[in-house]
């Protein structure tokens, strides 16, 4: 028999504000990753893109954020309930978060689809 299960709460425990974003693990398995990421105002390096070898769909909770993916003129304005799958390999970068509350991302890391 199994253990009974904690209940969580993702907007439990938020972090403080400070210079680098706050990511925790949230389940982990053999080609699976979740994690909850808190920005507080971050985004990515002048220059810098993500360039993953996995899938990544994302999901914003609460807040809100600018992404930019590589090729496209314009960001695109995440607000509460916004997702998007970001396939491997697609260059993109976070632009702006809101710095006046936490930016609450729910991030899911897969391999991508083959064949």
């Amino acid at each position: 028999m199994r253990d009974t299960p904690d209940l969580l709460n993702l907007f439990a425990e938020l972090p403080a504000p400070g210079p680098q974003e706050d990511t925790r693990v949230i389940l982990e398995r053999p080609g699976l990753r979740l994690e909850r990421i808190v920005s507080h105002g971050q985004a990515s390096p002048t220059g810098f893109w993500y360039d993953q070898t996995d899938d990544e769909w994302v999901l914003l909770l609460r807040g809100a954020a600018r992404l930019r993916l590589e090729g496209e003129a314009e960001d695109r304005r995440l607000a509460p309930g916004d997702h998007l799958l970001l396939p491997a390999r697609r260059r993109h970068r976070v632009n702006w978060t809101d710095p006046t509350q936490p930016t609450v991302w729910l991030a899911l890391f897969v391999p991508p689809e083959t064949g």
